[in-house]
């Protein structure tokens, strides 16, 4: 059976604004069928690396949460810290990050959680039910204390996962830094010795013996080390790393079970949005012209539908001339650059954003067929 998905595009006419389409296509959708009485809801978006420009406006989050507590919900915006070394690597930089990017009690009358706390620890392990390639996901514990789970997401391009929609924000987004670390790595973290001081914090805060200090710089014990990433956590200077050595298409399946988990035995609605599509994440630290004109905004019980159904609206649109999709056309990738292309395919030709649908599709996170229903 399809699922439903719906959609609005961002056209307005005198009177109206894109914030009460945004309200009308939720409450079209059905989000009020979901009981927000009394509950922790976690609004899981991405507030913006610290100098990007690309990544949602806060009031599209503050208009989402006023109507849940118009519910008599208990909204809360959050995400998890990063595993590279960036802004939002540890709580307090993240919430800096999030609080000048907009995401702050003042502006949408919520307050802003990281979901794993201030180094990237605190998680909560779920079963991944049907799991094959992850049997225990690490998830940050204020997502997985959370009663209902609603996914807001900005769609764009990623290097890696191809694309960026609701299971990417969902399942890597909702992964502790030692799931990142499980999602993105098959191996043992890495050293850069022009880094490290020799400060023993990631011997002192590793479990298994993994890691020793010799003549005064950290190094990996390939043997004992069990990859979990708490030695990157606890580094001071950024001096640990992961290999980032995960074949692409896999890594797109481990988000796809840490989907599963994050959303096991819990109620859940998911809105994207298909505006300003960056070709990379909203992780760097700048951003490109968008590679499409806007299309709209997406809401569905369905993560799995929305995604691909985002895909087919993007993938509808001519790229637009001078961006980095337009420019990598141009180089001969097999695409009609203005007709029948894959869009994010153009811009990433060594990823498989399919993996993870086909993955979330068996393991009964939804289904990749949709009807689109039209919301004026």
């Amino acid at each position: 059976m399809s699922s439903k998905v719906y959609f609005t595009d961002m056209h307005v006419g005198m009177g109206d604004s894109l914030l009460d389409k945004f309200e009308r296509l939720i409450t079209k959708a059905g989000i009020d069928q979901i009981d927000f009485q009394d509950k922790f809801v976690a609004v899981k978006l991405h507030f913006g690396e610290f100098g990007n420009m690309a990544f949602l406006r806060q009031q599209y989050a503050k208009v989402l949460c006023d109507h849940i507590k118009a519910k008599g919900g208990k909204p809360f915006l959050t995400d998890c810290n990063t595993l590279y070394v960036g802004y939002r690597n540890n709580a307090l930089n993240h919430l800096d990050a999030a609080y000048m990017n907009g995401y702050n009690p003042l502006a949408t009358g919520v307050h802003t959680i990281i979901a794993d706390g201030l180094r990237g620890t605190d998680e909560r392990e779920i079963p991944v039910e049907g799991g094959e390639y992850v049997k225990t996901a690490k998830i940050g514990a204020a997502i997985a204390e959370a009663d209902v789970i609603i996914s807001l997401t900005h769609f764009k391009g990623h290097v890696g996962a191809g694309f960026g929609g609701a299971i990417k924000n969902i399942g890597m987004g909702a992964g502790s830094k030692k799931g990142k670390m499980e999602m993105h790595s098959s191996g043992t973290p890495m050293i850069n010795t022009g880094d490290c001081i020799g400060c023993s914090m990631c011997v002192k805060n590793c479990a298994n013996d993994g890691v020793h200090v010799i003549d005064g710089k950290a190094v990996i014990d390939e043997d004992k080390c069990l990859g979990c990433g708490y030695c990157i956590a606890y580094c001071p200077k950024g001096a640990i790393a992961t290999k980032w050595d995960e074949a692409k298409p896999v890594m797109n399946r481990k988000i796809a079970e840490y989907t599963k988990a994050t959303l096991a035995g819990k109620e859940a609605f998911h809105i994207n949005m298909l505006i300003n599509v960056s070709p990379d994440c909203d992780c760097e630290g700048g951003n490109d012209v968008a590679v499409i004109p806007d299309v709209g905004m997406f809401a569905s019980f369905d993560p799995i539908a929305i995604d691909q159904a985002c895909v087919d609206a993007a993938n509808k649109q001519p790229v637009i001339a001078g961006s980095a999709a337009d420019k990598c056309a141009c180089h001969d990738h097999g695409h009609d650059h203005v007709h029948g292309h894959d869009v994010f395919k153009i811009m990433h030709p060594d990823t498989d954003w399919e993996a993870g649908l086909i993955h979330g599709e068996k393991l009964g996170i939804g289904t990749r067929e949709y009807e689109l229903i039209d919301v004026k």
